[in-house]
């Protein structure tokens, strides 16, 4: 039900993601999933679509490196940390994301 009303209300909120480095139409319905709640989330202060900054950094190609930004690992157990607890001027999401819309988040990250 959150992911339907989700599909509902990014659009109408004026919410367009940028592009990944995957087409859009090659999503898998996580990844797309994934996609909104970057858009709802995330995309105020981190671009996709680019290695530059925002208010965070940019996460292009996020996976595809061997370190983060922050000198942490590139990896699943490390951006979810990051994702979960915060670090830095990021705000922990713990408390904001479910399983559910984590998991697709970082099936949508690693798109990038």
């Amino acid at each position: 039900m959150k992911r339907l009303l989700s599909l509902i209300l990014l659009p109408a909120l004026g919410c367009h993601p940028s592009a990944p480095s995957k087409p859009l139409t090659a999503l898998t319905p996580q990844e797309a999933y994934g996609r909104q709640v970057f858009a709802a989330l995330c995309s105020s202060c981190h671009y996709s679509d680019s290695g530059e900054g925002l208010t965070g950094p940019g996460l292009q190609g996020l996976f595809r490196k061997p370190y983060l930004p922050s000198g942490g690992a590139a990896n699943d157990a490390r951006v979810t940390s990051v994702i979960v607890r915060g670090r830095g001027m990021m705000p922990p999401m713990g408390n904001t994301l479910t399983d559910e819309q984590l998991n697709d988040l970082l099936a949508y990250l690693h798109t990038l």
